[in-house]
């Protein structure tokens, strides 16, 4: 490249100096007026050396796509046992099927092959021995009348012959040596064995080869197999460029057409003509799926970083959607965390699928019958299974509720079932309360962490240590779970619509920092009520951070579950496939940056009751059993508990067990404790920040020794409840 700015440099351009001469200087030989610099102040050193290289405008970013260099599978020690759990799992089927067919299927085979292979063989060595090769040759010279070279060749032919025959000679008596071996003593029975069954398969080979006689266990699945040209010509056909317009064509980045890293489809990154976006091909998806002769449920399409135009396209070999996740992992039974994510499912792709629970709340709609209640309930299982979570479950289905939900009462704090009133009181009332009650555990949660030393509690918020320190009981996760939520703002009391709406709405807005998780779900997720109550309840459907939609109705439900921007990205639920293989598959919206298609994991009822049972053990092994689940009635929390406790305690009694507790409590007041458990009184006693210690009692323990508390500790609760309410009358 040329210094001189009046010389043309190699490309026939002229090089622009981008920085002047000093001031009154020099540049290029030529005095330089003060005038033309007068608007330049050098702000920092003059670089060594300026460069000289050219640097180009249009290229954005260095950012390769790189081939994994090790397989999807090896990469890392969880891969690598899922890896060998699956190879070893695909043989010992193979050994299975393949051992069950022996007897009846491949021996009988085998035996008729290798007696066909003996005489194929036996007719293989007498053509070897004939020399077919030297005898056309011999036969050649004949027909050439060339006498000289046929004697030469008849010569060599019976040398060849005499030599060969020699050698079958040699075979001949080896094996018949080796066959009266095998049948006289000299060797044990199980060599004779191990012989027969290595000469069977090799003779029968001969017969027939064995991969015709012996069948695969293991079907190799059969796709499509795609090009570059087949791409194009279906973005040609779906109207996303022009083969013959110039800058209209499709075109592929490196590395090209290949297999996806799982090895379940093809993956191309494609380039649209400049001028088209992702939103263009998220429209013309279902005409590419037919411009590439699959159905719409094989096609995935994905966003590029690198440029609005490029994207990356994914056909799958079979449809992944009719393909079920499987049961749940939670069928373990061992207990869950909160604070971790949620597995929901697989995607298209069979990746797992997480959820985090915890700082969300979660919106499930679709049709009916089509997973709703199911997947609302995988999510609430696994709130069951941490022991340190407190649950209200609300089944709003109308009437009496539906029997998908009545398991949880083994382990629910709250659980109102139906609409309609019956002999466990109005179900309507007792959601107020329920709501009440979360709305003042905000309160307390807010009102705690806010005085807690900062080494304690960091920026104020409620960390996992907190919500499970048994210091601080009123710290609690809480995760409250509402069946077909819109009939409860449907109800015929006017004004008793407006007070769950606005409660549902208070709790929306500042639970999360509180720890307090929403889980809804509906089918009917519009046209619900008329003036404040429409707007509450749009508003608290709308602000719900995590939506996942199932099979819907049609677009405006699909929209207003996933809400309209969703649409615009390309995402309707109403276009989901129909089909009972289809049940749980949705769309998860909201929960990352992407919005991964579903297959979400099974629990049907029985599966429920096997969990929420195991559930219900942890909370007792921890003594964390509360609300109804231990026994307690909402009609009775106008009691004082700890002096209820503290008045059965006998002079100088420093201890006492739950049992002994709960069996003087029923004794002294049957009015309050007549049905009173040791696990109930033992979790509303503990939810004052009471610990259990163990305690001598043989009238109730096999050993002698078992779980109770201090009289010491009940006192300190009862003061710090004073202190705490003499603070509040200040």
């Amino acid at each position: 490249m040329s210094t001189n700015p009046t010389e043309p440099d190699e490309a026939g351009g002229k090089v622009i100096p981008l920085r002047p001469a000093a001031v009154g200087g020099e540049r290029g030989g030529e005095v330089v007026d003060a005038r033309e610099v007068s608007y330049e102040v050098a702000l920092d050193d003059e670089p060594e050396q300026m460069p000289r290289e050219p640097v180009y405008a249009d290229i954005t970013s260095r950012d390769d796509t790189f081939m994994p260099i090790i397989p999807a599978g090896l990469r890392g020690w969880a891969n690598i046992k899922k890896t060998v759990k699956r190879v070893a799992g695909r043989n010992a089927h193979r050994l299975a099927a393949h051992g069950v067919r022996l007897l009846p299927l491949y021996l009988p085979q085998v035996a008729f092959w290798a007696v066909v292979g003996v005489f194929r063989l036996a007719g293989r060595q007498l053509a070897w021995w004939w020399h077919p090769q030297l005898s056309s040759m011999f036969q050649h010279a004949a027909d050439t009348n060339d006498t000289e070279q046929g004697v030469k060749l008849h010569d060599r032919v019976s040398a060849a012959r005499r030599a060969r025959f020699i050698v079958l000679v040699g075979e001949v008596v080896v094996l018949a040596v080796a066959v009266m071996v095998l049948l006289s003593g000299v060797v044990p029975w199980w060599a004779r064995w191990v012989v027969f069954a290595a000469a069977l398969p090799w003779l029968a080979h001969f017969g027939r080869p064995l991969r015709q006689i012996v069948k695969p266990a293991v079907i190799t699945p059969r796709f499509r197999l795609l090009n570059m040209d087949i791409v194009a010509r279906a973005y040609y056909a779906a109207k996303l460029g022009d083969p013959d317009k110039p800058g209209q064509q499709i075109t592929f980045p490196p590395p090209g057409l290949g297999r996806d890293a799982y090895n379940q489809g093809s993956e191309v990154l494609v380039d649209l003509p400049h001028g088209r976006t992702f939103a263009d091909v998220v429209k013309a998806k279902d005409a590419i799926a037919s411009g590439l002769d699959v159905t719409e449920q094989q096609v995935y399409l994905s966003r590029d970083k690198t440029s609005t135009r490029r994207h990356r396209l994914f056909v799958a070999d079979v449809d992944p959607l009719a393909i079920p996740a499987g049961r749940t992992p939670m069928l373990d039974c061992k207990p869950r965390d909160i604070w971790q994510p949620c597995l929901m499912g697989l995607d298209e792709r069979g990746r797992k699928v997480c959820l985090e629970l915890l700082w969300n709340s979660v919106l499930v709609g679709s049709q009916p019958r089509k997973g709703k209640t199911f997947t609302a309930r995988l999510l609430a299982l696994y709130a069951a299974l941490d022991p340190w979570v407190k649950l209200t479950v609300a089944d709003g289905k109308s009437g009496q509720g539906s029997p998908d939900w009545n398991d949880f009462a083994l382990v629910a704090h709250r659980y109102i079932r139906g609409t309609a009133p019956s002999r466990d009181g109005d179900p309507i009332d007792r959601l107020r309360d329920a709501l009440r009650e979360i709305l003042r555990h905000i309160d307390t949660v807010n009102g705690v962490l806010s005085k807690l030393p900062a080494d304690v509690c960091p920026e104020g918020k409620l960390t996992r240590e907190l919500a499970r320190d048994p210091r601080y009981p009123q710290l609690r996760v809480w995760v409250l779970v509402i069946e077909e939520f819109q009939n409860y703002f449907e109800t015929d009391d006017q004004d008793v619509n407006k007070e769950i709406a606005g409660m549902l709405a208070r709790i929306q807005a500042v639970g999360p920092s509180a720890g307090v998780i929403i889980l809804s779900s509906s089918q009917k997720p519009a046209g619900v009520g008329a003036g404040d109550v429409q707007r509450l309840f749009n508003r608290y459907r709308d602000n719900h951070a995590v939506r996942f939609a199932l099979k819907c109705g049609n677009r405006l439900v699909s929209e207003a579950v996933l809400g309209g921007d969703a649409y615009a990205e390309g995402y309707d639920a109403s276009a989901l496939p129909v089909g009972l293989e289809y049940r749980g598959v949705g769309y998860l919206y909201g929960a990352s940056d992407e919005t991964p298609l579903v297959r979400t994991h099974l629990a049907d009822r029985e599966d429920s009751k096997k969990i929420l049972t195991a559930a219900r053990q942890h909370r007792e092994r921890l003594f964390l059993l509360t609300g109804e689940a231990a026994g307690e009635d909402m009609a009775r929390q106008a009691r004082d508990v700890l002096a209820d406790v503290r008045s059965v305690f006998y002079a100088g009694e420093a201890r006492i067990s739950w049992p002994e507790l709960a069996a003087r409590l029923a004794e002294q007041m049957p009015g309050h404790y007549a049905e009173i458990t040791a696990e109930a009184i033992s979790a509303q006693v503990r939810a004052f920040g009471v610990t259990a210690k163990s305690v001598k009692d043989r009238k109730h323990f096999d050993k002698g020794v078992g779980q109770g508390f201090d009289r010491a500790a009940l006192d300190a609760a009862i003061g710090r409840r004073q202190i705490e309410a003499n603070r509040s009358d200040g």
